[in-house]
């Protein structure tokens, strides 16, 4: 390795631990000011993403890239430096007219408006270079849209239009663009989750799980599969990113159900669906779940939002299995023939002690009131203190600096996302869209709610195509918060009902990512794992329409109180029937190979009841699962019947 090589590494080691400690220390014992923490944070943020990702990958290691890099980090320190210095009472003497920044609305100065038109530069390109063109195209529409209001067609909503002062100002001077709520929930809560999951893996405790899933499923048909639905769904809880968490579960679960008999295509597609329902899963689940602590009206809390979605993540990776089970009899694929040396190894009770202590610790921490940041940070203590008692799960202060070297590298992502979406709600709510575009969704949605959650769906899975998911639920709460309490709708049924196809975009071809990411791992074709990963994650699409219609699967009830036991358990039994029959219909196999007929029935049979109202004809619905398990146990007699003239 070279030496500028080396020096690169190791500063940035050096920021990635000071960035680490930082939002530690700052968001639970807060020292400086909201808009000072945040401009700490992004600025930390955009150097490691200078120092690491060069401005084109031909330009890696050049001296032209290295001379770019060097003047966007001098420019990163001077424009994030200049709004700390201006925001911190404790830097009082060096503000312009003895005023801070946020004080300074209207009458800025031209070095405001300078720092303000080269801060936004910044972080569009530092978002440009970790998740690609998609969202900082999107942020540059939004900034046009803004100054070129009045040229817009009435389609898309014109206004008066601003200066461009003016929009430099409500889009990074001040606390509504890029030291927004965007930026803020990444800082008290993301950040804190994804050193946990570190922290998590250094103590081999996830490893833990994955054996523990080997040893679970190895005897059982299409075991592996089995395997990388359960152990991707728990990984992929810790990490929150459905790209993530295929490209590290993928590398083993992919080969392992290419061995047991399924093809390329399959075995990443199913890899890709159980890694894209991870975020879905409590108690840690995505930056979303975050993100409706600040937006959903009127207000939650972090344990109603994670008791919520308990029941829907179950739901999804009981289908997922089921579908897997069915899809594994149908081709014949076996269990796994023989244990690998690593599954003959002893599973370490202290690991997984570790990985089970910690997530009980943060579940009672939050049942008892605690913030989820505190939470989440005790939590973390608690892992190394637990690690301390064994061998297996010991790790030193190298092992704690890596840690948080690998958080921020993590985390650098989505705070560059987080800063640019803050750019879009910035637009947002200088112009006003975010109550226009409502108002034309309104009217739909009182003539055909299903229709109108049907676009939803549609705006939500396009959007999300090239943006992370949790970006994505953000920008749509944004632009359709205000009507999802005026659909007749539980709010936070509604909000979850985004969250929910933010992350199936991940699995909706033509921009699948995470099936893109496992499908470069099986060696398959791109198109192909993509509409493998979407048929198998397609329960996915049906659940949020059940738990809008029946939020008692939400264990909430019409009103948004609390559900009856009863009616939990009725909503659930109606909701399991119909993911059976989907499961079955989807494979096309259940004891046996299905008719086409009966297969064809099973799917319209579970879309009625997955899609259909509380209120739409109980007796129907039971009507419904009567012919479900008609049809089912006509399939298993058909096999008794066929096995003598065989």
């Amino acid at each position: 390795m070279s030496e500028p090589r080396k020096i690169q590494d190791r500063l940035f080691g050096f920021i990635g631990v000071v960035l680490s400690l930082f939002v530690l220390l700052e968001v639970n014992y807060p020292f400086l000011a909201p808009q000072t923490q945040l401009a700490f944070f992004a600025m930390a943020g955009l150097l490691l993403i200078f120092l690491s990702r060069p401005p084109h990958p031909k330009l890696a290691g050049s001296a032209a890239g290295t001379a770019i890099n060097s003047l966007l980090i001098v420019l990163t320190l001077f424009c994030f430096g200049y709004v700390l210095v201006q925001s911190e009472p404790f830097f009082s003497g060096f503000w312009v007219d003895g005023q801070p920044l946020g004080n300074r609305a209207g009458v800025e100065q031209g070095m405001d408006f300078l720092v303000g038109y080269i801060g936004l530069i910044l972080v569009l390109e530092a978002t440009r270079r970790t998740i690609g063109l998609t969202l900082p195209i999107l942020a540059g529409v939004f900034l046009l849209y803004a100054a070129f209001g009045p040229a817009m067609p009435n389609w898309l909503f014109p206004h008066r239009g601003y200066s461009w002062e003016r929009i430099v100002s409500q889009t990074f001077l001040h606390s509504q663009g890029v030291f927004g709520i965007a930026l803020k929930v990444m800082f008290t809560y993301v950040f804190l989750f994804v050193m946990f999951g570190a922290l998590l893996e250094r103590t081999g405790a996830t490893g833990y799980v994955i054996r523990f899933a080997r040893r679970l499923f190895r005897n059982s048909a299409g075991g592996p599969a089995k395997v990388a639905v359960i152990s991707s769904g728990m990984m992929g809880s810790l990490s929150g990113s459905a790209v993530a968490n295929t490209a590290t579960t993928g590398t083993f679960t992919i080969p392992m159900m290419r061995s047991a008999g399924f093809s390329p295509r399959v075995a990443g597609g199913i890899e890709a669906a159980a890694s894209s329902g991870g975020a879905l899963v409590p108690p840690i689940m995505g930056a979303g779940a975050y993100m409706m602590l600040e937006i959903v009206e009127p207000a939650v809390t972090y344990v109603e939002i994670i008791s919520a979605a308990l029941i829907p993540a179950m739901l999804y990776y009981i289908a997922l299995l089921l579908i897997v089970h069915f899809h594994s009899r149908k081709i014949g694929a076996e269990a796994e023939s023989q244990a690998t040396e690593e599954d003959n190894e002893k599973l370490s009770p202290m690991q997984g002690l570790v990985f089970f202590g910690a997530f009980l610790v943060l579940i009672v921490l939050l049942l008892m009131g605690y913030t989820p940041f505190r939470a989440v940070s005790i939590s973390a203590l608690a892992i190394l203190l637990i690690s301390i008692g064994h061998k297996d799960t010991r790790i030193g202060l190298g092992d704690i600096r890596d840690a948080l070297v690998k958080t921020a590298r993590e985390g650098v992502a989505l705070i560059a996302a987080a800063s640019c979406v803050g750019i879009i709600i910035g637009v947002v709510t200088l112009t006003g869209i975010g109550t226009k575009l409502p108002s034309a969704i309104l009217p739909l949605a009182q003539d055909n709610l299903l229709l109108a959650l049907l676009l939803l769906m549609v705006s939500t899975i396009i959007l999300g195509m090239g943006l992370p998911s949790a970006v994505c639920y953000l920008l749509m709460a944004t632009l359709v918060g205000p009507v999802l309490g005026e659909m007749g709708l539980v709010p936070l049924a509604a909000h979850l009902f985004i969250f929910y196809f933010g992350m199936m975009s991940m699995v909706t071809p033509p921009v699948a990512l995470a099936a893109y990411t496992a499908a470069a791992i099986a060696g398959s074709k791109i198109m192909q794992t993509g509409f493998a990963a979407f048929r198998f994650a397609l329960v996915g699409f049906a659940l949020p329409f059940a738990f809008v219609q029946r939020p008692e699967l939400l264990l909430l009830a019409a009103d948004g109180s609390s559900a009856e036991i009863a009616s939990v358990v009725l909503g659930v039994f109606i909701t399991l029937s119909g993911i059976i029959a989907l499961a079955a219909g989807i494979a096309g196999f259940a004891f046996h190979k299905l008719q086409p007929w009966q297969r064809g029935a099973l799917l319209v049979l579970a879309l009625f009841l997955l899609l259909a109202p509380a209120t739409f004809g109980l007796w129907l619905q039971f009507v419904g699962i009567i012919i479900i398990t008609l049809l089912l146990l006509l399939n298993w007699r058909s096999g008794i019947t066929e096995t003598p003239a065989g």
